[in-house]
């Protein structure tokens, strides 16, 4: 088995500082006041279908790279509603330049693309930069969607 990746996240509720696994069954919450954290988390071509498609959350994929002036401005955003939804979604970031067989998979024309997973199926995309509550809007809209 692989060594489980981790990522630390600060809890936007006591402050504390959190590992949180890249793929974990459930929702991480603050070791110290129980909240959700956010869950944010980059994944690859190697590790996609783990981190992302057995996720037992809705997941936000942004498809990003790094020469890209959108990709910058939407990634606040993106981390901001992770933050706002913590325990509701994760969100995965992926460097379509590093990771092109995810890129063709998703037929990525341009960047940012960002879409919504549900249990590895897409129900949601969307090309381009938007602020973070046009973007919330989105996620919000998509996710409760799927339950109804």
């Amino acid at each position: 088995m692989s060594t489980m990746r981790a990522t630390t996240v600060s809890c936007p509720h006591c402050g504390r500082t959190n590992r949180v696994p890249v793929a974990a069954d459930g929702r991480p919450k603050c070791g110290h006041c129980k909240q959700p954290l956010p869950w944010m988390v980059d994944a690859g071509d190697d590790d996609f279908a783990e981190v992302a498609e057995r996720a037992d959350v809705p997941v936000v994929v942004d498809l990003w790279a790094t020469w890209c002036g959108p990709c910058r401005m939407v990634s606040p955003a993106l981390e901001k509603v992770a933050t706002d939804l913590a325990g509701r979604i994760k969100l995965v970031k992926v460097d379509v330049d590093k990771n092109p067989r995810l890129s063709q998979r998703f037929e990525v024309q341009a960047v940012p693309t960002l879409l919504i997973l549900d249990r590895g199926e897409t129900v949601a995309r969307q090309a381009g930069a938007a602020p973070a509550p046009v973007l919330r809007q989105w996620v919000e809209q998509s996710i409760t969607a799927r339950k109804g």
